[in-house]
């Protein structure tokens, strides 16, 4: 017989078992539960004791890493908001607000790309050659004064 028993959903889990089996660090688990992402275990001579239901937080939490969420978008979700609130106005509400922050981020990065492919076209022969008409510019626009 294998030293290695199945576990039920009703066994005590280590924090060492928990972070094999959902492919994250320890770190990260004491980490997400300070943030208040996952619940509190259990302690148990002072040792974290979780149980199979830590594994939909840990889901849940990495579902909304993928979706670009922050930390504290990700608390927002999870705990800003009434008890009675369904799980689809959550996500409406906080994917509506970082939807316009990602086309705002790929709008930005559009116009890198445009400007690295133009840079890669470069013939310059100094950096200062470069930026000529940038710099003069500046220049003028000091002269103008703010505003």
């Amino acid at each position: 017989m294998s030293d290695h028993r199945q576990l039920d959903a009703t066994s005590p889990l280590s924090i060492g078992a928990v972070a094999k089996r959902a492919g994250v660090s320890v770190s990260a688990l004491r980490y997400y539960e300070s943030e208040g992402l996952i619940p509190p275990p259990r302690r148990v001579s002072r040792r974290r004791v979780y149980d199979d239901r830590v594994f939909s937080s840990i889901a849940l939490v990495q579902l909304a890493q993928n979706a670009g969420f922050t930390v504290a978008e990700t608390r927002t979700l999870i705990s800003g908001f009434g008890d009675a609130t369904p799980a689809s106005a959550r996500w409406q509400a906080m994917a509506q607000r970082k939807l316009g922050d990602v086309k705002r981020r790929i709008e930005e990065a559009v116009r890198m790309q445009r400007l690295l492919e133009r840079l890669l076209q470069c013939r310059c022969q100094t950096l200062e050659e470069c930026v000529r008409s940038r710099s003069e510019a500046l220049r003028t626009a000091e002269l103008r004064g703010p505003g």
